[in-house]
């Protein structure tokens, strides 16, 4: 049995001596190369935090005490030493998600993969925990660098720093190259001495002495206070010439480090010094995304953050040649319309890279603006620059525009600014599960006065609709397309006076339905226009391309079919389908509309095929459906053809 088998639970490495947990770092890292090779997954931030997870559970005692992962993505050796040790269909339907869950163990407390939350969790835990009398319970917040950019982190700093009486401990995983370790014998000398002296200053008599003092010489008349003040500042000076921990202690937080974060002995005992401080305090701990994987080092974009199924011996990818991504689409297109318009400018939240914007950034460096995990910010400062006389390009995450939202609604559109927003992995993203998924943008974006919101169907159409976008300049406008490859292209009969395409028409006369295909949906739409043209349904697919405002020319196309059926990969609740049926009721038209699209619920991980047929989104489930209404056996019935009250019939095996 290897060391690795031998963990059943944190508990069990208590047991395990110095050399041993050498042994299971190495082979722990050896698991994820092996396995996340084959499933794909967030190997570099895992491979970081080997050590600083061992240690972690070592001095800590979890469930007991609360461990609360931002992000999550670098939970997988936490996983690992709680008892989950089967990765061969992680991410995968039925398999461990990427991120703590919940159902799968009593360890995981954060399921949502929204960075720079899990201080907020940890404030909230921590005073549960002391109105509750559960006063030896301790609350561990691991947090990386990155994160420390949203504003929300700190906020929570802010108030976890108020009181001194929480055990609150903030792990920073830093793995950024701004704290990178400096090398040799004075980068030891000066760790070893911020170790020796972290030892004092969170040692309870040196609080309390330093209380005695304080007292005393605040109660000295002038020349006492005079004495205090100076002999704090020379206290505080020399503190921050040895360790950058001003920031921290001016809000009232302990602060130890920074430490090596692969030093297993050394990242030990800081987490037991802050165990031991039995208050707020913050660890720093400096550590490699990717360590002991040279391909993942060698990486110089992001370490291997997320790799799809790659070569573990060399790290290249296996993927299906020649197939293109809806990001590298606009990635292009974007950095086109640059070349052409100065006033263009990029933003985005830590995410060049994924949400296409590098090319751009490459060509006019002046003109990209990454703001971190900052979303709220980006959206404000982008009307800021609209303002200013540009015209921004805001390329986010479908699922992120939620934390953005306010500012979208009230500093862009009450505005009537001019500035675009690109929502990436927008629908059903698959195997990230339910806080990655982008199903919730356009339920959110119908209430936005005056907004305009495109979904491609085809890297054509993505082109096309961009330059659309980036044309607007008095109100705001939204691109949404999906993850992964763009299928193939998807030419119009016809397009319409309003810019609707129609895609596609089958039987003769007047067609019994109107299927609006939103965006990516259009390939499933044209085949269950086939499937119904097989049992004589005629019917008309449409791509209204731009779906808010709704257009004119569908809903006029409404009123001559017997029934809609509006086809998309967001909720139904308050979605496109909603809208158009709205849109209708005010125009008189009084065609019935069936909404298909997903539930109001957080879906589980699987891959896009997976997770639509498990709720019913798939070309044959929409079919059946339609058929059943146009022959009146399932509501919304279709309208009656002439002189017939009360259409009935048998729904056949399509």
């Amino acid at each position: 049995m290897s060391l690795l088998e031998s963990i059943g639970e944190p508990r069990d490495l208590r047991a395990l001596e110095p050399g041993q947990l050498e042994e299971l770092a190495a082979e722990i890292r050896g698991f994820l190369i092996a396995n996340v090779a084959r499933t794909g997954g967030h190997l570099g931030p895992n491979l970081g935090v080997v050590e600083l997870t061992i240690a972690l559970h070592r001095v800590f005692d979890s469930p007991t005490d609360s461990v609360v992962f931002d992000t999550g993505h670098q939970s997988y050796v936490h996983k690992l030493l709680t008892g989950r040790q089967d990765f061969s269909t992680l991410r995968q339907e039925g398999g461990l998600a990427g991120y703590p869950d919940r159902s799968e163990s009593v360890h995981d407390i954060v399921e949502s993969s929204h960075a720079s939350s899990s201080l907020s969790w940890a404030d909230g835990i921590s005073r549960a925990y002391r109105l509750r009398g559960e006063d030896g319970r301790y609350v561990v917040a691991v947090v990386g660098d990155g994160a420390l950019t949203g504003g929300m982190a700190w906020e929570a700093v802010n108030n976890i720093a108020a009181d001194k009486k929480r055990k609150v401990v903030i792990v920073v995983n830093d793995n950024g190259r701004s704290y990178a370790p400096t090398i040799g014998g004075l980068a030891d000398q000066l760790a070893g001495l911020r170790q020796t002296l972290d030892k004092v200053r969170t040692h309870r008599v040196y609080e309390g002495t330093l209380d005695w003092w304080k007292a005393r010489l605040q109660d000295g008349g002038p020349v006492g206070r005079f004495a205090y003040k100076s002999l704090h500042a020379t206290k505080k000076g020399i503190k921050d010439w040895w360790a950058p921990q001003g920031l921290f202690e001016d809000l009232g937080m302990k602060y130890i480090g920074p430490i090596d974060g692969h030093d297993l002995e050394a990242v030990e005992e800081a987490l037991q010094m802050a165990r031991d401080y039995e208050g707020p305090v913050i660890v720093h701990a400096l550590t490699e995304k990717g360590r002991g994987y040279a391909p993942a080092r060698a990486h110089e974009e992001d370490q291997f953050h997320a790799v799809g199924v790659i070569d573990p011996e060399t790290g290249q990818a296996v993927e299906r040649p020649g197939a293109r991504s809806w990001t590298s689409v606009f990635g292009e297109e974007i950095a086109a319309i640059a070349d052409e318009r100065e006033d263009i400018v990029g933003l985005t939240g830590a995410m060049l890279i994924p949400v296409g914007l590098q090319e751009f950034a490459e060509r006019h460096p002046e003109r990209v603006y990454d703001v971190g995990i900052a979303e709220q910010h980006a959206i404000t400062s982008a009307a800021g620059m609209a303002f200013g006389g540009l015209h921004p390009v805001v390329a986010i995450y479908a699922t992120f525009l939620n934390r953005g939202f306010d500012q979208l609604l009230m500093d862009v559109a009450l505005h009537r600014a001019g500035v675009t927003l690109v929502l990436d992995r927008a629908g059903v993203t698959g195997p990230d599960g339910p806080s990655h998924h982008g199903m919730w943008d356009m339920a959110l974006l119908q209430i936005v006065p005056g907004l305009h919101l495109a979904a491609p169907r085809d890297a054509t159409r993505l082109r096309e609709e961009l330059r659309e976008a980036v044309a607007v300049s008095d109100a705001p406008t939204v691109l949404r397309f999906s993850k992964g490859t763009v299928g193939g292209e998807i030419e119009a009969l016809e397009r319409l006076h309003d810019g609707v395409d129609v895609l596609a028409r089958h039987g003769s006369g007047d067609p019994d339905v109107l299927i609006v295909a939103v965006g990516s949906m259009a390939p499933m739409a044209l085949d269950v226009a086939e499937r119904l043209s097989s049992q004589g349904i005629g019917s008309t697919v449409v791509d209204p391309r731009w779906v808010l405002p709704v257009p004119r020319s569908v809903v006029g196309l409404a009123a001559r079919h017997r029934i809609v059926v509006c086809i998309e990969d967001g909720v139904k609740a308050g979605g496109i389908g909603s809208r158009i049926r709205q849109e209708m009721r005010a125009a008189g038209v009084d065609t019935a509309l069936n909404e298909v699209g997903l539930p109001t619920e957080f879906l589980q991980h699987g891959s896009r095929g997976q997770v639509l047929e498990r709720v019913g989104v798939t070309a044959q489930r929409i079919a059946q459906d339609t058929l059943a209404q146009v022959l009146g056996t399932k509501v919304p019935f279709a309208r009656p053809l002439p002189g017939q009250d009360l259409p009935t019939g048998q729904i056949p095996q399509l």
